[in-house]
């Protein structure tokens, strides 16, 4: 997509380089360098982000600029990371994305345009505001269309924004070329073919991400405000127990159908079906505003690796569900193929960070 190319410029010499996650729950770094055209994986690392805070593993944080620099430095030290070179993934949540209807005047008259049209949809003034757009191509369009307007898809992000995260790379001792909306990256890692339409759900700690990706074009995107840790709630309220016992209990039982625990299986299935249903919705509006089928559904983020996920989901969404391989696109050691196809889910958007970080080489 190319989302912020222009805002941004980066060295292209060929050296390991960094994708760098930064979300609610954790950070995630993943370092790799290019062989024979081909990124080559070097390591890779996760960090919750909850102790720093002095919450539990997997809980949605809202740390200021200094602890998350922190973390980050711990982080490249516990990965052994030896590149300061980096791109970093932004949270969807900390921007806009639109799809507009403008008249068909050409390139050079909509970039005067849509600053103006955009005035409707962003709270702040337009001038405190990046802003990037492309014109949404005529075949992805429904027929009745006129010739007359075009839609156009626009990202905006607040200025402010960039700059809280040039800050945090910035104190860690980072080198940036470049700063992405996290979806742009999960679709890179994850999506095969991204010409046929497909969703991606995002299972996070505090919320769910629901996208409807059509030819490399966010179509649609979700956000549901439950996550993973709505899980530990309700296994908490309903069994009287600790946040951090239901987070083990979570993580030990997942949703896998155990006789032992069928009351425990009951409570998390149900907050997990409740957000796959929305999730499902999203499909299905797609398909009957553009009359066309969502083969596939990817499965990212960390919640995504709980047992019995997938079965779920399948079980609910009216498409083949598959299970995010970001790490395929790497090269790794054999030994490891077990290991990243297990983790892979919750690093399908640094991954993808990288991915791009590497095309720049």
């Amino acid at each position: 997509m190319g989302i912020f190319d222009k805002f941004l410029g980066g060295d292209k010499s060929n050296k390991s380089v960094l994708g760098i996650d930064i979300s609610s729950s954790s950070i995630k770094v993943v370092q790799a360098k290019k062989s024979k055209g081909r990124g080559v994986l070097e390591t890779y690392g996760e960090l919750a982000l909850g102790p720093y805070t002095g919450l539990e593993m997997g809980r949605a944080t809202n740390l200021g600029i200094d602890k998350l620099s922190e973390a980050l430095i711990d982080l490249l030290k516990e990965a052994k990371t030896t590149t300061k070179e980096a791109g970093v993934a932004i949270p969807i949540s900390s921007s806009l994305v639109n799809i507009i209807k403008m008249p068909n005047v050409g390139e050079a008259r909509m970039k005067e345009m849509i600053p103006i049209e955009m005035r409707k949809y962003i709270p702040v003034p337009v001038s405190e505001v990046v802003m990037d757009w492309k014109i949404i191509p005529k075949s992805l369009i429904k027929e009745d269309q006129d010739d007359d307007h075009v839609e156009v898809f626009v990202v905006s992000i607040h200025q402010e924004t960039i700059n809280r995260y040039q800050e945090i790379v910035k104190r860690a001792g980072l080198k940036v070329s470049f700063f992405e909306i996290e979806v742009f990256s999960t679709i890179r890692s994850v999506i095969e073919d991204s010409r046929n339409p497909s969703m991606i759900i995002d299972f996070g700690a505090g919320t769910t991400k629901a996208y409807i990706i059509d030819d490399g074009i966010v179509r649609d995107s979700h956000i549901i405000n439950r996550g993973s840790q709505d899980i530990n709630q309700s296994l908490s309220r309903s069994m009287g127990l600790t946040l951090k016992k239901a987070e083990e209990i979570k993580r030990e039982q997942g949703l896998s159908i155990d006789p032992k625990n069928a009351n425990n299986y009951k409570i998390s299935s149900l907050v997990v079906e409740n957000i796959l249903r929305e999730a499902g919705q999203v499909l299905i509006n797609f398909e009957k505003k553009f009359n066309k089928i969502v083969e596939k559904t990817y499965l990212s983020g960390g919640g995504s690796l709980l047992k019995g996920f997938p079965e779920i989901a399948k079980k609910i969404i009216d498409s083949e569900v598959i299970i995010g391989n970001p790490f395929g696109k790497l090269q790794y050691p054999a030994f490891l193929d077990n290991t990243l196809k297990e983790a892979g889910p919750e690093f399908a958007v640094s991954v993808g960070v990288l991915l791009r970080k590497l095309e720049e080489e």
